[in-house]
């Protein structure tokens, strides 16, 4: 009888794999085009966000923003019962650390943490960035509405927290404004600082940095495409494995493109309208967001956003030219695209705050025979394992096998020299972990 209940349990289990959590599906569906309207509209009219701005009026510059962020944050915390733990997190940083800085400034974050019920030191990030700039980067005063750049980014991480507070999480979400990017990505160093300070496991962060333009420069219109940046293996490895790396593979398998990769699939999944476009780099060609200085400390970290840019309305003095009006106002930004791509942060933060923890000391093994072997170590939540194998040159994670409630397992018949292989903890719902690359040589 005990065997016959395992089998059935074994055989439902293996058939959720096969389905969607519609869970998902409603908070798709809760996420809001008008409350984000509303709020970067309200971003915007607060005329400059600059990080060396006013920090004293109570309608414009920085201070007056990130204080409209944590009164938002505080409201939807008292609407579920105080369930965010809302603060500000703030660093000096001193005239003169670079051309930027013309004056001392407090770079001050607005962190908004709902914890989780199982691992409440176990954190999936969405940042947005709370300041603007003109065309000038020390210019503290003009009118830099920063609509797009990055209101929006900034309204989407305070819609999700409101969509995803209504729910419970294994692990914990943190919603959070970052600031002083456009001096230097001065609020990420400051908060990946904390992190690792308040030793804060860090599943990964989901940058968001413009999100609401579907119109390019390059005269392309598309609201569906964005992209997903992400660095190939983390800045900080070690020699030895980059040394391993040379026989043993993993180029573009470090766990920034593990997370590019995990929000592909899920955007595959639920939203398939979309067409999520990973780009094989830590940003834009000479360019950076808030993701790397995660990056820089061995977190996971990508950077979502649009996928046509129009620079004619990025970090410029708001004039008309030749019959081209620049500057990075309201009326750019494009709300229905804006509320698809805050949805696709706001499913990959409840399926990664679903899953189990990912499995630690993935082992592979297989030389001169005719199939793979893996070992890994359980992790707790976990109630089953799945092997994912692709062609040494595919982007994606194409092949899947559930393997059970193992610590290894053996894959007939596939020639390990033929394929890159991964491995991924499932939860009871059906949720994955992020996959790993396996990081030792078994025999």
């Amino acid at each position: 009888m005990k065997k016959i209940i395992l089998a059935l349990a074994l055989l439902n289990f293996a058939f959720s794999q096969s389905q969607t959590d519609s869970k998902l599906y409603d908070i798709i569906d809760a996420v809001s085009e008008e409350r984000l309207r509303n709020d970067v509209k309200t971003l915007a009219d607060f005329g400059t966000r600059h990080t060396l701005s006013d920090t004293i009026s109570q309608t414009r510059g920085i201070g007056a923003a990130r204080r409209w962020i944590k009164g938002q944050f505080d409201d939807i915390s008292k609407d579920c019962g105080d369930c965010l733990e809302v603060f500000y997190q703030k660093d000096l940083v001193e005239k003169g650390r670079n051309q930027r800085i013309v004056k001392d400034v407090m770079v001050v974050n607005v962190v908004a943490i709902q914890r989780g019920t199982k691992y409440p030191n176990r954190f999936i990030i969405m940042s947005g960035d709370i300041d603007s700039r003109v065309s000038d980067p020390a210019d503290y005063t003009s009118d830099s509405p920063g609509a797009n750049d990055n209101a929006t980014g900034m309204a989407g991480a305070i819609e999700a927290a409101r969509v995803l507070s209504k729910y419970k999480f294994e692990s914990s979400i943190i919603y959070v404004g970052l600031s002083g990017e456009e001096q230097g990505l001065f609020g990420g160093q400051g908060l990946a600082k904390y992190a690792q300070d308040n030793n804060w496991d860090i599943v990964g962060i989901l940058n968001n940095d413009m999100i609401g333009n579907i119109t390019g420069v390059d005269g392309v219109i598309d609201n569906r495409t964005f992209r997903i940046f992400s660095e190939p293996v983390p800045a900080n490895e070690s020699e030895r494995a980059r040394r391993s790396r040379r026989f043993y593979g993993g180029e573009v398998d470090g766990i920034s493109r593990q997370l590019a990769r995990y929000v592909h699939k899920t955007v595959k999944t639920y939203m398939p309208e979309m067409n999520p476009m990973m780009v094989y780099r830590l940003d834009r060609f000479g360019r950076g967001g808030h993701h790397r200085p995660f990056n820089d400390v061995g977190f996971a970290g990508i950077r979502i956003m649009e996928a046509h840019e129009n620079y004619t309305q990025q970090h410029q003095d708001i004039r008309t030219e030749d019959g081209i009006n620049y500057g990075d106002t309201f009326e750019h930004v494009n709300f229905p695209y804006c509320k698809k791509l805050t949805a696709v942060n706001a499913i990959n933060l409840a399926s990664i705050a679903s899953a189990p923890p990912a499995p630690k000391n993935v082992g592979i093994g297989g030389i001169v025979q005719p199939s793979a072997k893996f070992s890994w170590d359980k992790v707790e939540g976990a109630v089953g394992y799945k092997i994912y194998w692709r062609d040494t040159t595919s982007p994606t994670w194409d092949n899947s096998r559930f393997v059970g409630d193992v610590s290894e397992f053996t894959l007939d018949g596939i020639v390990v020299d033929n394929f890159f292989f991964g491995v991924a903890a499932l939860g009871k719902d059906g949720h994955e972990s992020v996959v790993v690359f396996p990081n030792k040589i078994i025999r």
